[in-house]
Parts: structure tokens; sequence; C-alpha cells
């Protein structure tokens, strides 16, 4: 069939899988995470500084932990088993918040859930890359993007819904997380098929230092966009607790979540095929305009109006720029390094993760909550300079 007339590709099957697969473990997450901040505050008596070290630290463990796990799926040429043993370390952690009494148990778990995730990021990842044909690469992200997000506001719903009728139980709510968490797994194991490994491949040790050099600079300078991006973007555990001082009872705490990753979900897809049309630093461009805007509203006041616009800017942000950036990462990494390369990304977002986490907390325990957001809108004005700068 001529090029001019020939038939979109279609996206396969095995890439709606791992979407569902991600759609059922963040239901079983966000359960447990929207209202994880309430929780600790309220329940435990942590410090605000103290959510923000457990976030941050958790964030950046499973950022830095997809270094190593994408390697070895490049060494080894396989990506399902680690993705496996990933999620399956993700639902294996739910009980334990169920279990916790101090703030040291909520890390501990926090940090198992988060050492699956990084162990299954990039392997799983690189098998998106793997299986998607490069002319919808970025339409493939931003469908896995938005089933993700479909799962992370159902989990808040259903939390919310589970606090409701049981006179806000954290720990009953928490034990119905493990469900979910246990049929992604499932799914995985029977819904995904790994693409054979091409005949007489090499086998690949990504970290000699030749192999490391076929990293080139277009790579690099999309692994600094993307830890700039995450030092401007804290913990989404804030903004539960904005909406919450503003009055926001417990019980409904849920909703920012949900309302976040509603926008979130209805536009990953669209502005992923739009990434596979456009200008990658246009969109990032305006993604970071977004989160100016997101910041600028959550400062100015706690007022419902205010937090709601705040947060429906930040889930129109990630939806804009997360997808972008995976598919840069395909884009720009040699095919047998694709784990690794997403491993490295990863792992300066972790590292930024962690600082802007903490700096929020800090900054929130000091100062207030207004001064952290202001903050965070003057690091996204010198992100977006930069940004354009780079893309000059």
């Amino acid at each position: 069939m001529p090029a001019s007339i020939a038939a979109p590709a279609r996206i396969p099957r095995s890439i709606w899988a791992l979407g569902f697969v991600s759609l059922l473990m963040d239901v079983s997450s966000e359960m447990i995470h929207s209202l994880l901040p309430v929780f600790m505050v309220v329940s435990l008596g942590t410090s605000a500084f103290a959510v923000g070290l457990i976030e941050g630290a958790a964030e950046a463990t499973a950022l830095i932990v997809k270094v190593f796990s994408g390697t070895i799926s490049d060494y080894w040429g396989k990506r399902k088993p680690l993705a496996v043993l990933g999620y399956g370390l993700g639902a294996v952690s739910k009980p334990l918040f169920a279990l916790a009494s101090t703030a040291g148990m909520v890390m501990s778990a926090r940090l198992i859930d988060r050492v699956g995730k990084g162990i299954r990021g990039a392997p799983r990842d690189a098998l998106i890359a793997d299986i998607a044909p490069p002319e919808i690469r970025g339409a493939a992200f931003g469908l896995r993007q938005s089933l993700d997000s479909v799962g992370a506001f159902l989990g808040p719903l259903i939390a919310m819904g589970l606090m409701l009728l049981w006179a806000n139980d954290f720990r009953a709510v928490f034990w119905i997380a493990v469900v979910p968490g246990i049929l992604a797994v499932g799914l995985l194991l029977f819904g995904v098929q790994e693409p054979e490994r091409k005949s007489g491949a090499r086998r690949v040790n990504p970290i000699q230092r030749e192999n490391l050099r076929r990293l080139s600079r277009a790579y690099w300078i999309v692994v600094a966009i993307g830890a700039v991006f995450t030092l401007a973007r804290f913990s989404e555990a804030f903004l539960v607790l904005r909406a919450n001082e503003g009055g926001l009872p417990i019980a409904y705490s849920p909703l920012v979540l949900v309302g976040m990753n509603v926008v979130y979900a209805f536009a990953a897809y669209p502005f992923g095929k739009l990434a596979d049309k456009m200008s990658h630093s246009k969109l990032l461009a305006a993604g970071l305009v977004l989160l100016i805007a997101a910041d600028a509203a959550l400062a100015y006041s706690n007022h419902w109006t205010w937090v709601w616009a705040g947060i429906s800017l930040w889930g129109l942000h990630m939806a804009m720029t997360q997808g972008l950036l995976a598919a840069m990462i395909a884009d720009t990494a040699p095919e047998d390094l694709r784990g690794t390369a997403y491993g490295f990304f990863n792992l300066l977002s972790g590292i930024a993760m962690l600082i802007a986490s903490a700096l929020a907390g800090l900054l929130w325990d000091q100062v207030g909550a207004s001064f952290t957001f202001v903050a965070g809108a003057v690091f996204s004005a010198f992100a977006l300079i930069g940004l354009l700068a780079v893309r000059r």
C-alpha cells in the first residue's frame, strides 16, 4: 500500500495490557497514597517536613533503582521478568501500610513499594519502546500514562467511598488495597507477551565505557531536562495537605488526587499523539507554564476555587510532559541500551525528587504553605528560561 494512503499503525495488544496493569496497580497504590499524608499527620502525629522527607526518599528510591533494573534488562535481553518482580513487590508491600503504627513503619512500607516500582519502571518503559512502532511511540506512551492515571483517580474515589462507609477507618481501606495489586501481577503474567530477542543478537554489557559513550548528547539533554522538571515539581502529598488546610474534610482527601488524575488521564493520550506531530521543546515549555500557573493558584489562597484550579493545572502539566519525556528517551537512546537509558534518566530525576520534596516540607514548616508554592513557581520559571536557552 502506498505510504500516502497506508493505514495508521495500531497500538499493540501487549501495550494495552501493560496500560491496564498500570491501572490496577495505581488503584491499589492510590487507595493508600491519597490517604497517607493525612494518616501520617493526623493519626501518627508526623510533621510536614517528615512527610516531605518520606515522600521524597520513597520516590527517589524508586527512580534510583531503575538504573540497575534497566541495565540488567539490557544485559539479560529480557524485560518482562523484572517487571513481574517489581509489580510483585508492590503488591506485597500493601499489607504493611495497614499494620504501620509509626512513621518509621510507614517509611519502610513506602520504600519496599517504591523499590518494586523502581525494579519494574525502566524495563516496562523499555518494553513499550520495544513493542511500539516508532511512528506511534508518543501515542503508546500517552496511552500507558492515560490508563495509569485512570487508576490514579479510581483508587482515591474508592478510598473516599470506603472512608465514608467505614467512619474514617484508614487501616480497613489499606487492607482492601491489596486486591487490585494482586490482579495487576496476574494480568502482567498472562496478558503481556514480550517480543522475541533478535536471532544472533549480541549480549551487551551496558556499563562498559564504550557502550555508555553511545548515549548521545541529545539523550543527556533530555535527562537534564527531566531532572529540572522534577526539581520544579515536588511531591503531590503537598496538594493533599493544602486542600486539607483549606477545610477539606479528612474523608474527602482522596478527591485531591482524583481531580488531578482525571485531568491527567483524559489529556495524556491526546498530548501523546500531539507529541508525534509537533515540536517537543514547545510542548515542554507549555508544560512548565502550566506548572507555574498551578503553583501561583495554590500559593494565592487555600480557598477551594484556587486549590482546585491549581490541582487541575498540575494534572494538565503532568499529561503534557511525562509521556513526552519517556518518548524522547526512546527516540534518543540506542535500542539495546534503552533500559539503561531510562535508568539514568530516572536516577537524576530521583535525586531531584528527594531534594524538591524535602525542601518543600521544610519551607512548609518554617514559613508556610503559600511560600512553598511561590518557591515552586520561581524555580519553574528558571527551568523554563533554561529550557528555552538550551533548545535554541
